[in-house]
């Protein structure tokens, strides 16, 4: 069951990612950093499984995941924001962020062959409060990236809680551990199909279009 969803999961990635791309350079700029964001996962995914194969250790791609996804996910958001004191919020989150991890790693290098729960948190967490910051200027103004930032919003949320507890219970109990990563899974599933209806809302009927014309 999870290695289905695992590879269901693999498979809307590699779709959404197709979609979005064929659209890259028709749409904005913040269409773009999401395209590059959809590529950074296919790149972590694909890396981390030939390193599996390989019977490698592929733990330290997660740092690539979170950070790469705090990068990409700040510079999405700040594009969409106008309001000034968001603009700040962000901005000053994203150099406290990656300065503090910075220091982290330089201070403790084992760090990067483990699950770094501040990273984890800290750059999740961040990430949650930008989305929620779009929904609400949402309220007047356009329904821009709707799907996108409740996918963002409903996996951060869930998934951070996840490897939190997941990270805590898994020396007590392996089959907790699987319970977490199965459920992972299903929310990866479910994240992708936020992307995927978002661009069958907003962009498939204008690709179809362009098409036809």
């Amino acid at each position: 069951m999870r290695a289905f969803l695992i590879d269901f999961g693999h498979l809307l990635l590699g779709l959404n990612f197709i979609l979005y791309a064929i659209g890259f350079f028709k749409n904005g700029k913040s269409y773009k950093i999401f395209t590059v964001y959809l590529f950074l996962i296919i790149v972590v995914e694909l890396t981390s499984s030939i390193l599996l194969k390989l019977h490698e250790p592929n733990l330290f791609m997660s740092h690539f995941y979170f950070i790469g996804q705090f990068i990409l996910l700040s510079l999405f958001y700040l594009n969409l924001t106008k309001d000034e004191f968001q603009k700040k919020t962000i901005k000053i989150g994203f150099i406290l962020v990656l300065l503090t991890l910075a220091i982290q790693y330089g201070l403790k290098s084992d760090l990067f062959f483990k699950f770094n729960l501040y990273e984890i948190f800290i750059t999740s967490f961040l990430l949650i409060i930008y989305s929620v910051f779009h929904f609400y200027n949402m309220l007047d103004d356009k329904k821009e990236f709707y799907y996108i930032n409740m996918g963002i919003l409903l996996y951060l949320f869930a998934s951070t809680i996840l490897f939190l507890i997941g990270n805590l219970t898994a020396k007590f109990s392996k089959d907790f551990s699987m319970i977490t990563w199965t459920i992972n899974a299903i929310l990866v599933v479910v994240y992708h199909l936020f992307f995927l209806y978002e661009w069958k809302v907003n962009y498939f009927k204008r690709e179809k279009a362009q098409i036809t014309d």
